[in-house]
């Protein structure tokens, strides 16, 4: 097994066990691959749920680059709603999951067809 494949893995087990949700796994793999080499670095593969120009930055370069959302507020809700959902006090919020969480909010699944 790979160290992607083992990431993936554990973002799985956060899907299940922090929030309620059951993967699917296939979208979990193609979204991680999305996040590119920055799963595997320990600063970029999590999202700084506390720093506001961090989640700016999900928003922009994610949900409305990747996604081609309209910018709009309730991209920021979406955000907060994914983020509270993965539990605020969990210090590790993986990327990966929190882009998944946002495409299946969003019902994007299509872009990772």
């Amino acid at each position: 097994m790979g160290k992607r494949d083992e990431l993936i893995a554990k973002y799985a087990e956060d899907l299940k066990g922090k929030c309620g949700m059951d993967p699917d796994m296939d979208l979990l793999t193609k979204v991680t691959i999305g996040c590119g080499p920055a799963i595997y670095d320990a600063d970029a593969s999590t999202v700084a749920a506390t720093q506001e120009g961090e989640l700016e930055t999900v928003k922009n370069n994610f949900l409305v680059k990747k996604l081609g959302l309209a910018d709009g507020p309730e991209l920021m809700e979406a955000i907060n709603s994914v983020l509270e959902t993965y539990g605020m006090s969990e210090r590790n919020k993986y990327r990966a999951v929190v882009y998944y969480m946002l495409t299946k909010h969003f019902g994007k699944e299509a872009v990772y067809g």
